[in-house]
């Protein structure tokens, strides 16, 4: 039985709302998180996990490129997509 149920949503202290997400990555997007992960936690100088990682960079995305993604690449994969390569900076 395959059914779709929508993912439970939550209202957060800081104004935001939270949905969690299962989603399925090559290694090598999620090598490249890893890498994302890194610099953001450089930059501010603590720990960053990968959800936190791939929430900053969906914020980070200009408002009008977030509306024009391609419709075959969800919002998830755009933006891992958009990450740097691995072996480049």
């Amino acid at each position: 039985m395959n059914e779709r149920v929508a993912p439970a949503m939550h209202a957060t202290p800081d104004g935001e709302a939270e949905i969690a997400l299962v989603i399925r990555l090559p290694w090598e997007d999620v090598a490249r998180l890893g890498q994302e992960a890194g610099r953001l936690a450089s930059q501010m100088q603590r720990a960053v996990t990968l959800d936190e990682a791939v929430s900053h960079r969906l914020r980070s995305r200009p408002a009008a490129a977030a509306h024009a993604k391609p419709a075959e690449q969800p919002a998830a994969a755009a933006a891992v997509s958009a990450l740097p390569r691995l072996g480049t900076a």
